[in-house]
């Protein structure tokens, strides 16, 4: 099985005789030194209509944001916040490491979670111990 075939929804269907009017037209007017993929899975098996692929899984969180969602709203959040202290924008390293624990949260991949995990423990245990507020 092709990788092709993997990605297509690969049922053999009716043409209608439009369609196989309009299929020999094309096998017409293709050259025939590209005929030879058409020839090698043969006429018949042969389908220039294919089916749409299916829409790829959309995975989201808890909270049914998509990790891009989850980004842009912190991304938001933290330009807010800086501009409220006078800070700078946040670098590249940072927004890039941010990115990557959206998308490590919303599939759910233990490194991320244990780092989610790490983070609201510290901060907890900087307000106990009167670091922060």
């Amino acid at each position: 099985m092709s990788i092709a075939s993997l990605l297509r929804n690969e049922k053999p269907r009716q043409l209608s005789a439009d369609e196989e009017k309009l299929k020999r037209d094309l096998y017409e007017k293709i050259p025939p030194r590209r005929r030879k993929f058409i020839d090698r899975i043969g006429y018949d098996k042969w389908d220039p209509f294919p089916e749409p692929n299916d829409p790829v899984e959309i995975r989201t969180d808890v909270t049914k944001r998509t990790a891009q969602q989850l980004m842009k709203e912190f991304m938001r959040a933290k330009k807010c916040e800086a501009q409220l202290v006078g800070e700078s924008d946040p670098s590249e390293a940072f927004i890039q490491g941010a990115m990557e624990a959206a998308i490590g949260v919303v599939n759910k991949q233990d490194k991320f979670l244990g780092a989610y995990e790490f983070a609201a423990w510290y901060q907890e245990l900087l307000k106990k111990e009167g670091h922060i507020q």
